[in-house]
């Protein structure tokens, strides 16, 4: 996972702290009733560490106990996703669930666990659009530029993303599986070197995080050609969605908040409020835009579709390019 600049991970952390006084409300009867642990399948710096502190911070706040994350790396969140499906279900655990979850049903054969059945859905947190970025001196400046030129030039684009399964590397095995295109596939351990050698001319294009390429856009030294978002992004206004030129197409990362199976309804529905609530906070929403970040409230059972539909469709595309995990 990206980390970010560390001058902006400590503006962007440092809001978690400064939520404003009237959030600071505790139950009488506080639901959870100690401290929560929250579990982070990501690295300390990254933007899902951002967001799940953030969204911890708040939800201390409201309800009176610390929400504590816990950064459990390895698997690609499996590690942070079996820990929480082998919890009590008393609203003590909880997981900063994400695209990572309906990836692994796929990609790998054999898991401790089944996401769908053993994660019970409590509320989304935000999806997460990307940007399909090339460097400028790249022949293409639009999508349909981009799509002509590797039928064009087969073999001869390479696509950086920052690791097997992760979400630029699935936007753009979608790309290829919906255009028709073929474009071979260098995973990095990261964001920071994916650009470094997308700058250096070692691969083509990249399908990036905003956060981790949107000053490269302002600077001039990446052309962004499209966005992953079935529309365009407010990060980006002025750039094109993929879809305004690839029909359907759709590629984005989400992050929300699930629970051991069995945590009782009444602890679901209370987390679920007070993440809604914080999703329409005006200073949260503002740390979110930093960070390219739309805020998803809705209930439960959204999020649970949310996570069933992407399921189902990122195991089509797996299938497709018989991706396989490192």
């Amino acid at each position: 996972m990206m980390k970010l600049p560390r001058r902006r991970f400590l503006h962007l952390a440092a809001g978690a702290a400064v939520l404003p006084a009237a959030a600071r409300i505790a139950w009488r009867k506080p639901i959870p009733s100690r401290p929560v642990r929250f579990m982070v399948g990501f690295g300390a710096g990254g933007a899902p560490d951002i967001l799940a502190r953030l969204m911890g911070q708040w939800l201390s706040d409201r309800i009176g106990q610390p929400f504590v994350v816990e950064n459990r790396v390895g698997g690609s969140s499996g590690i942070a996703t079996e820990a929480v499906v082998q919890a009590a279900p008393d609203g003590q655990t909880i997981l900063l669930a994400s695209l990572a979850n309906v990836v692994n049903a796929t990609l790998y054969d054999k898991l401790n666990y089944n996401f769908i059945r053993d994660i019970a859905p409590v509320g989304g947190i935000s999806r997460d659009p990307n940007v399909m970025v090339v460097v400028p001196s790249f022949p293409a400046k639009t999508v349909p530029e981009f799509i002509a030129y590797a039928k064009a030039n087969p073999g001869k684009i390479n696509m950086a993303s920052p690791g097997i399964g992760s979400t630029p590397h699935m936007a753009g095995e979608l790309f290829k599986f919906m255009t028709g295109i073929d474009m071979a596939h260098v995973a990095y351990r990261g964001s920071p070197p994916a650009i470094t050698d997308l700058l250096a001319g070692q691969v083509q294009v990249y399908f990036a995080p905003i956060s981790a390429s949107i000053e490269y856009i302002k600077a001039g030294k990446l052309r962004p050609l499209g966005v992953t978002t079935a529309k365009r992004a407010d990060a980006l206004p002025d750039v094109p969605a993929v879809a305004e030129f690839v029909p359907g197409y759709e590629a984005v990362a989400f992050y929300g908040i699930g629970a051991p199976k069995n945590t009782p309804p009444e602890i679901v529905d209370k987390l679920n409020k007070e993440i809604n609530a914080g999703l329409a906070d005006a200073t949260l929403k503002k740390r979110f835009a930093d960070l390219g970040s739309v805020p998803f409230p809705g209930p439960p059972a959204d999020f649970g579709k949310l996570i069933a539909d992407e399921t189902e469709k990122w195991a089509k595309v797996i299938k497709f390019a018989n991706i396989k995990p490192e």
